[in-house]
């Protein structure tokens, strides 16, 4: 039997790490080998006094660290994970008691990648808004990412995913957005990718996300760590082994993921945003497939 390791990443989150740590814990499926591997990136609130009460639980695994931010402790979790499969649960976020029953035909027959779908929860756990269902069907990484790029807005979201540890990619340290640096990647290094159609993750919208925050120097880094991450996937595209036309569609999505950052920026931001995106020509990335394509790559040839 296949093992599966969650891995719960906790800085301030003393409200909700209990519900996040009882979603996993309470299956459905008892049989199923897994482990929760706690990690606490110097909460400075009563965080570590609530976990400490699972220390007993043979299940779970607690780390304490200081503070470093997510990035680095997603990659400490996947470094101290013992299973073969690896599953992120933000520690304000909680899962659907079935989730484990659910993939678990799946993670017997060895796929290396098992893509869920989300429900948006406010902090009361009220539906705010749930995901488009995907069809169900498996194939390769590849295929799946042609499938997703233009269907789900959260296929960048680690959370989303059963990965297996062989194919995963190290976060990138320091920076916003490090789950669409790397979750891109780890769909298309997939040889093979099960698509279940169910909708397993409840995902919190809270006030303090870093996607809504309005700072002029947190929409800096935020600019600054895009582009960095475009360039990432720019030279990453010479090295991948796959067809032209996924390669296309991987550069249309990182685009069209760096376009819809503008509008949320203030003005200064703004500028340095454009400058660099004229630089980088993105207009080169959409593809002239349709008229609505061309009229978009003639814009963006203009504006960019």
């Amino acid at each position: 039997m296949k093992k599966i390791s969650f891995i719960v990443p906790v800085y301030n989150n003393e409200k909700t790490i209990e519900k996040t740590l009882n979603s996993i814990l309470n299956q459905n499926n008892k049989d199923i080998d897994f482990e929760i591997v706690v990690i606490n990136d110097g909460s400075t609130d009563n965080s570590k006094n609530i976990i400490e009460k699972y220390k007993s639980n043979e299940n779970i695994r607690i780390f304490n660290k200081e503070n470093e931010g997510i990035a680095t402790t997603r990659n400490f979790g996947v470094d101290h994970a013992e299973g073969e499969y690896i599953i992120f649960v933000d520690g304000d976020d909680y899962v659907e008691k079935s989730l484990l029953d659910d993939i678990n035909d799946y993670i017997e027959k060895d796929v290396d990648l098992i893509k869920w779908s989300p429900i948006w929860v406010n902090t009361e756990g009220e539906k705010i808004k749930e995901a488009d269902k995907n069809e169900i069907f498996e194939c390769s990484g590849e295929q799946g990412f042609n499938y997703l790029f233009c269907r789900d807005v959260l296929m960048s979201a680690v959370w989303n995913y059963a990965i297996k540890k062989n194919i995963m990619e190290r976060f990138p340290e320091n920076k916003l957005h490090e789950d669409f640096a790397v979750m891109s990647l780890i769909i298309l290094k997939a040889k093979t990718m099960a698509i279940t159609g169910k909708v397993e993750y409840y995902y919190v919208q809270t006030g303090k996300s870093i996607m809504r925050g309005n700072e002029h120097e947190k929409q800096l880094k935020r600019c600054k760590d895009m582009i960095d991450i475009y360039d990432n996937y720019h030279k990453k595209l010479k090295e991948l082994k796959i067809e032209k036309v996924t390669k296309e569609n991987l550069m249309i999505f990182v685009t069209n993921s760096l376009l819809v950052t503008i509008n949320d920026l203030d003005n200064e931001n703004k500028k340095y945003f454009i400058k660099e995106l004229k630089q980088r020509k993105i207009y080169k990335n959409i593809m002239p497939r349709n008229l609505k394509q061309i009229i978009k790559r003639f814009v963006l040839m203009i504006k960019y």
